[in-house]
């Protein structure tokens, strides 16, 4: 009795030191067999929970772990394992113990599914991206694609869209975006070919994306205008679709629509997307300006918000007041900041409108002002300011900027009386704007609705109402769980 006492004693601390690999292992094996499931009965959202999934594990994932699910899910000695199994840093001794002591018990598949195979490529993938090993990242994502275009399955589509977005960072990452555009494009073709929606939705992004970093703007509208349209699949990609398509329209300088554009991907961006939400409320915050219109203080004191938006906060702040030596002190102060964002070329469209808002302050506060005070209140620092001045004031009286007249003979800007604003149409104007917008949010909620398929034929018992309605509160966890990894 006392040695068996003993014995138990001296197992116990080996079961209570055993590494959390195993935990990981298990939660990726769960994994598999839901894409299997879902690759046998043709369910393409249950491969969709199974990246889902696997966005929760991407932080405890190590080499001893992925070795072990390769060897589960892979059979040894197959050309994709021992490609994988290349990619993969060595193991500590330790860790290789562990290997061996668990991969005895497992029972490898013979012939894996191309689903689980492409799995395999994308968790390798996320590994190497996450661990910065840029160089290896590059050849898995390479070799993924490669597999990729000899598979033509619908359950593949949605592991097949994740590929391609790691395929072009780890290309970005190392600097060679421009490598790769010739293979997206051929990829959108087969993707179009294929009818893989999500697949063209994530490829036409890609291809957005890798134009716009080399400020090719017309090249980038050219495609957008000629790809084939349809309905979002994804609401991360079309967040990012709205903000390529703010972009472009901010340069071809169609601000109003730019600025529907930008304001509408910060609303949809899911809520743990913040780098993704500060990139679109700075490019909205320089269109808004651009437009004459000034953001609110809210807009800077979103939470989390503060620090990244505060030089387009002083910013606005002079394009407020008017003040054109204020203007040019913070765009000289922040101006790395506005080169980082790439926004410096936006910002000096706006000196224009800094004039502007100071002009317009003058024709509101003095009946009339001579064009030498207007060129000194203004700060022009040119060689001629009243000549300047009186260009200035003439321009914005043609644009309808200021409601004033100019004396040429006597050197005056003469204001007129402001009439009330409620006699004209922009309050009818205004109030149609926001229902408008108001009917367009409701028709997209209306369309993102969605439903079992043949609900309408077939009444669902209790238990299968019970099982579904869990499904559904699994789902809306995890997606709103779900990290900013996408973004």
């Amino acid at each position: 009795m006392t040695q068996d006492v003993e014995m138990k004693e001296q197992q116990q601390p080996s079961n209570s030191t055993t590494p959390s690999s195993p935990s990981t292992l298990h939660h990726l094996k769960e994994i598999a067999s839901l894409i299997e499931t879902g690759a046998y009965a043709k369910e393409s959202r249950r491969i969709q929970k199974a990246v889902r999934l696997t966005n929760t594990l991407r932080r405890k994932l190590k080499t001893s772990v992925l070795h072990a699910f390769l060897d589960f899910a892979l059979s040894a000695g197959s050309e994709p394992f021992n490609r994988l199994i290349s990619y993969l840093p060595k193991e500590d001794e330790h860790e290789m113990e562990v290997d061996t002591a668990t991969s005895v018990t497992q029972a490898p598949a013979k012939h894996p599914l191309p689903e689980l195979e492409i799995y395999c490529y994308l968790l390798v993938l996320i590994f190497l991206i996450d661990q910065k090993k840029h160089n290896e990242a590059k050849a898995c994502s390479s070799a993924s694609i490669a597999r990729l275009k000899n598979l033509n399955k619908r359950t593949v589509d949605v592991l097949a869209s994740r590929l391609y977005s790691y395929y072009s960072l780890s290309y970005e990452l190392t600097g060679d975006l421009a490598e790769i555009r010739g293979n997206l494009l051929a990829l959108h073709r087969i993707a179009t070919l294929r009818h893989d929606e999500l697949g063209q939705e994530t490829l036409l992004n890609l291809l957005l994306r890798n134009y716009l970093h080399y400020n090719l703007y017309d090249q980038a509208e050219k495609l957008r205008s000629k790809a084939p349209r349809f309905e979002a699949h994804s609401n991360q990609q079309f967040c990012r679709y709205l903000f390529y398509l703010g972009k472009i329209r901010t340069i071809q300088l169609e601000y109003t629509d730019a600025k529907e554009s930008l304001l509408q991907a910060a609303r949809k961006a899911p809520a743990a997307a913040l780098a993704f939400r500060v990139q679109c409320n700075k490019w909205a915050i320089i269109v808004r300006l651009l437009l004459g219109e000034i953001p609110e203080r809210t807009v800077f004191m979103q939470k989390g918000m503060e620090n990244a938006l505060r030089p387009y906060f002083e910013l606005t702040n002079a394009v407020r007041i008017g003040d054109l030596e204020l203007f040019k002190s913070i765009a000289e102060k922040f101006s790395s900041t506005f080169s980082t964002d790439r926004t410096h070329n936006l910002i000096v469209r706006l000196r224009h409108n800094v004039i502007r808002t100071g002009l317009r302050n003058i024709s509101i506060s003095y009946s009339r002002i001579s064009l030498a005070d207007v060129a000194k209140k203004l700060r022009l620092d040119s060689a001629n300011p009243v000549a300047d001045a009186e260009s200035i004031v003439a321009k914005a009286i043609r644009d309808g900027a200021i409601d004033a007249t100019l004396d040429r003979v006597n050197g005056w800007m003469v204001s007129k009386e402001t009439g009330d604003i409620y006699s004209t149409n922009e309050p009818q104007l205004a109030f149609n704007s926001r229902i408008a917008f108001c009917l367009n949010m409701h028709n997209e909620a209306v369309r993102a609705l969605r439903f079992p398929p043949n609900s309408h034929k077939e009444k669902e018992s209790a238990e299968k109402r019970r099982e579904r309605q869990q499904q559904e509160q699994e789902l809306a966890k995890h997606i709103a769980e779900e990290d900013d990894d996408e973004f």
